[in-house]
């Protein structure tokens, strides 16, 4: 994978958006927006990525293998 997927849940339609950072920018490009319906095991795992970000004893390593776990369940999504 040359790019970073980022990952984030806009709660007003309850989806999941999913953008790029292509390696060496700071750009970010939006892919695609995933009903919460369409993919419920990715929407659960970016909230618990959301939920580790927020925690006053926030844990880099945590967080990196949660969202290895994010980008794998898009990656099998996506083919």
């Amino acid at each position: 994978m040359n790019q970073n997927m980022l990952f984030a849940i806009d709660e007003g339609t309850e989806e999941i958006i999913v953008s790029e950072s292509p390696k060496g920018t700071n750009r970010i490009n939006l892919i695609e927006r995933i009903s919460h319906k369409e993919n419920e095991l990715l929407y659960q795992a970016v909230l618990t990525l959301i939920l580790i970000t927020k925690d006053p004893n926030f844990e880099p390593s945590i967080f990196k293998a949660m969202d290895k776990v994010c980008q794998l369940l898009y990656s099998k999504k996506s083919k």
